[in-house]
């Protein structure tokens, strides 16, 4: 059985698409690309697909990861291009690797946020972080299934900066994925507009970008006047050593860089044409 791992993405109006109207949509594409799924047992089978840390609804994200078990060996990139050919523009499927390690979810522990706050200016947007950061704790409220919660929102957040400072945690707006959710916060220019980038430890109870957001208004007032845009730029595995979020799939792709050829496929390779 092979195993192969995707990132996609949910951009422009399909932000608000709920995860499980994702899983709709990715088992639609996977009949209609004929992918050959493996199923699991019992009396109501479904195909095996594993899902990691799936961004909130409303938010858009350019690092979302998942995991298909296959019954026969496909190659990777010519599977991601069926998939993504099958999907809804926005629901991109833009990388694939065939799994060669175990524990990709583990990997999966900081997120690295991008939020717009249009009608704020960047003066109070800098005056409401330098006041989060400051404070040991900052307390906040949301309501679940079993009642409101009130629990400390700055002690997962390991960087919460405005673009000018150097965010230190990912270089995820350089390239394709920066250009894409640029793209996606676009919007007016007539009036003032914050952006705030946060690195976040993916801890229990989860700490949202939106509970940064009633944190700043609890130590700084800041309200900002229609709700924010926010984006997932990339998540994986926190280096404590460099204060860097790491790529999840890096260490798929260097064990099959490191695998050795069989000797067939070596043979073929070195034969002269």
């Amino acid at each position: 059985m092979q195993r192969i791992r995707l990132r996609y993405t949910k951009r422009g109006r399909l932000r608000f698409t709920s995860h499980r109207d994702f899983q709709r949509a990715f088992e639609r594409a996977l009949r209609r690309a004929e992918v050959p799924m493996a199923y699991s047992a019992g009396f109501t089978p479904h195909p095996k697909v594993s899902y990691a840390n799936a961004a909130p609804t409303g938010t858009g994200s350019e690092a979302e990861y998942l995991e298909i078990a296959l019954t026969q060996p496909r190659d990777a990139e010519r599977l991601r291009a069926l998939l993504d050919e099958s999907m809804p523009t926005g629901l991109d499927i833009v990388e694939a690797v065939e799994a060669r390690t175990s524990g990709l979810a583990d990997r999966l522990t900081a997120s690295v946020w991008e939020l717009r706050l249009d009608g704020v200016t960047p003066e109070d947007a800098r005056r409401a972080v330098d006041a989060f950061n400051a404070a040991g704790t900052v307390e906040v409220q949301r309501r679940t299934k079993n009642g409101i919660r009130t629990f400390d929102a700055r002690s997962a957040v390991v960087t919460l900066e405005t673009p000018e400072a150097h965010l230190p945690g990912t270089d995820a707006g350089a390239g394709p994925a920066g250009e894409a959710h640029t793209a996606l916060l676009a919007g007016p220019t007539d009036r003032p507009c914050a952006i705030l980038r946060l690195v976040v430890r993916h801890v229990t109870p989860a700490v949202r970008p939106d509970d940064v957001l009633s944190g700043l208004r609890a130590v700084a007032d800041l309200a900002p006047p229609v709700p924010a845009a926010v984006t997932r730029l990339a998540q994986g595995l926190f280096d404590e050593e460099t204060g860097t979020v790491t790529d999840p799939l890096a260490p798929d792709r260097e064990a099959a860089a490191t695998e050795p050829q069989p000797a067939g496929a070596t043979a073929a390779a070195t034969a002269p044409a």
